[in-house]
């Protein structure tokens, strides 16, 4: 049975502001890269054999920082992993995304709405992440450990997948936590949650 660790990116100056990022190039404030340098400590000597990253700034700049900090990986990045593209409302906050959208609640996850002005659809996006988490299953033999340095909503999207549900509902559930951990554990057709967004580190 393998292990794959789900770790969103450290915070950045977008988050830090409230906007929403998407594919934008946010990059990591100060207490990101303490909260990077906490993960490092999370994982401390455990032996990594795959290490995969979105290839946005700011997964780059956490991964960056996590070798700095001594966890020896040697990453790839792949488009998978992304962030869903917000389209029009990259660099808004939820209060002006609510003023302008009528399916969104600023009190509720934009990646729950269906679908955004030039933006990814939340079918086309699940679909990518899918993907993407069926592919890492695939080269994933057992007692191999892989961590994916990602965002909130693939994260969400994982947790739909592996729990069978909808995964607008997922987000409106949960909303992963800067270098907050998830632990899973393929085994077969199934995988076992062991931690959510464990943030004991943190």
């Amino acid at each position: 049975m393998g292990t794959v660790l789900l770790a969103r990116h450290g915070e950045t100056t977008w988050n830090r502001e409230g906007r929403i990022q998407g594919w934008a190039d946010a990059t990591l404030t100060d207490r990101g890269r303490e909260q990077t340098r906490a993960l490092a400590d999370r994982l401390g000597a455990r032996d990594l054999d795959q290490v995969v990253a979105s290839d946005l700034v700011r997964t780059r700049e956490t991964v960056e920082t996590l070798r700095d900090a001594g966890v020896e990986c040697d990453p790839s990045f792949s488009r998978a992993w992304r962030e869903r593209d917000f389209g029009e409302y990259q660099g808004l906050t939820r209060t002006a995304i609510a003023a302008r959208h009528r399916a969104y609640h600023v009190e509720e996850s934009l990646l729950a709405v269906r679908s955004v002005p030039r933006g990814e659809s939340l079918a086309a996006f699940d679909e990518r992440v899918r993907e993407g988490w069926e592919r890492l299953r695939g080269r994933l033999a057992v007692d191999e450990t892989a961590l994916v340095v990602t965002h909130g909503g693939p994260i969400r999207a994982v947790l739909a997948a592996v729990n069978d549900r909808e995964l607008a509902d997922v987000a409106r559930e949960c909303s992963p936590s800067n270098c907050g951990v998830t632990v899973l554990e393929p085994d077969g057709d199934r995988t076992r949650v062991r931690a959510r967004d464990d943030c004991a580190h943190l």
